[in-house]
């Protein structure tokens, strides 16, 4: 059974590009806190790399923003390209099947009219 559960902020961003097929996707890096802390006292955040398609990529866009915390339900894809040496590079990358969306990040506002 290959399925991904992983809670995260986003690191960055989302914005739809569209294939030349058609189809709406996003790729966003999500910030999942370790659960330990290292030697230092710290926790530590791993960045991972994550797909959206179609409506899970506008939605995404459109009511998330770097910082919201969100919930992805997906699946672990290898694949490879090949770098301007010729070598063969493998990417690990989670295609997300659902998301949820669990916080957002609020800004302070800086010029509030009260």
């Amino acid at each position: 059974m290959n399925q991904v559960v992983l809670v995260g902020r986003l690191a960055e961003e989302p914005k739809v590009t569209t294939t030349e097929s058609g189809k709406q996707v996003t790729s966003v890096n999500v910030a999942v806190t370790r659960n330990f802390k290292n030697t230092e006292g710290i926790y530590e955040s791993d960045f991972i790399r994550c797909i959206l398609w179609n409506n899970i990529a506008l939605n995404t866009c459109e009511y998330c923003h770097t910082g919201d915390v969100i919930g992805i339900k997906g699946r672990l894809q290898t694949r490879s390209y090949e770098d301007e040496n010729h070598e063969r590079k493998f990417i690990m990358e989670v295609i997300a099947e659902k998301v949820t969306f669990l916080s957002s990040y609020k800004k302070e506002d800086s010029n509030p009219t009260e």
